[in-house]
């Protein structure tokens, strides 16, 4: 019986979850912080190719950065189902489904949105100068559309997975509660994106630091404590 225990703990795929939050979120600050930052400049696609010519380097590992990300949210999605199962098999896995939609979307969207410019900058002078930094300039800005469209996966996913831990009690009711209203708001930003096309940065930045303020106190919240094992097993007992 202890080994069976030991072997479906909860606070195994907590944990798991709780590391992937938290790799996620640092991955996303080394992004905007370290490339986006350094290398991006908003309106002026000159200035940009210029950068990302100068700093390749910097720019593909900045993409192999965003590929991890969403392998991270994938694994950390699945840990969740796992735990949360347990309350509403159904909703949990719509829950998973969306937030593997987030990793395919934006996987395919902003990761090779990011990847084009890479080889249209190494492909040779098929292009003008002008024209070749204006097309850049293209392809990075549908991969910021895509990311306004992987936000409302975020944003959905998100906010079903924290409905089930504030119904589970698995962990703090205020904890869940926050979780809701931080992607109900993720959500609220990308409608906000797509229908306001010159939306200012700080207002984006604002909500941005919110989510990641929440995801990595959230992700240190399971890594560390975990979730409630004799409610976890209550409801398995329930469900048997």
């Amino acid at each position: 019986m202890t080994n069976r225990t030991a072997e479906t703990s909860p606070l195994i795929y907590a944990r798991v979850a709780g590391l992937a939050y938290v790799i996620t979120i640092l991955l996303g600050i080394f992004s905007a912080s370290f490339v986006e930052s350094n290398l991006i400049v908003p309106g002026d696609n000159a200035a940009t190719v210029n950068n990302i010519m100068a700093n390749e380097l910097l720019f593909r590992i900045g993409i192999i950065g965003e590929i991890m990300m969403f392998v991270l949210v994938v694994l950390l999605s699945w840990a969740l189902y796992v735990i949360l199962k347990t309350v509403n098999k159904n909703l949990a896995l719509l829950a998973l489904l969306w937030r593997v939609g987030e990793a395919i979307i934006g996987g395919g969207i902003t990761v090779l949105s990011g990847l084009i410019p890479l080889l249209l900058l190494n492909g040779g002078a098929v292009f003008e100068t002008e024209q070749l930094q204006a097309l850049v300039g293209i392809f990075l800005d549908v991969r910021n559309a895509g990311l306004d469209i992987v936000l409302i996966f975020i944003g959905v996913g998100g906010t079903v997975f924290c409905y089930l831990f504030y119904k589970s009690k698995y962990v703090p009711r205020i904890l869940a509660a926050w979780g809701m209203f931080t992607y109900l708001s993720m959500l609220i930003l990308s409608f906000a994106s797509i229908l306001i096309p010159n939306l200012p940065e700080t207002i984006r930045m604002a909500f941005y630091a919110l989510g990641g303020l929440f995801e990595i106190i959230f992700g240190l919240w399971l890594l560390v404590k975990g979730v409630n094992v004799e409610q976890w097993e209550k409801r398995v007992r329930e469900s048997a």
